[in-house]
């Protein structure tokens, strides 16, 4: 049974940063491509970054970039989210998500077969 589990988020005043972390029981973990997505309250999730565990390719969502840095240990089977200049508005509860094939749209949810439980970040202005 895949599980993905988050952990790292909290509270933290703007301008903070945090680490996410989202440790996989893949067991070809590195054959994998992993997003984070986060869900602010009465809005729609929305795709964060991704990262290809092959390579190490990454791709990030406008209102991040340059903020925030996806990275993997594949012996740790483990994505991070280093997540810097931190905003009110990146208030959410982060989830990471895995894909076996290489989503056409990576800032598509539905392109990803297995999600973990997510974790809070909030963000204090």
């Amino acid at each position: 049974q895949v599980q993905l589990v988050e952990s790292g988020g909290g509270l933290v005043q703007a301008g903070g940063s945090l680490r996410l972390s989202c440790t996989a029981s893949l067991r070809t973990f590195s054959s994998y491509n992993i997003a984070w997505f986060r869900q602010a309250p009465g809005k729609d999730r929305e795709f964060v970054a991704f990262i290809r565990l092959s390579n190490g390719n990454t791709y990030y969502a406008v209102p991040v970039k340059g903020r925030f840095t996806i990275s993997r240990d594949n012996a740790k089977k483990t994505v991070y989210l280093q997540m810097n200049s931190l905003k009110p508005e990146d208030t959410a509860v982060y989830y990471c998500a895995a894909a076996w094939a290489a989503p056409s749209d990576a800032a598509m949810a539905s392109g990803y077969n297995y999600w973990g439980q997510g974790t809070q970040v909030t963000v204090s202005s």
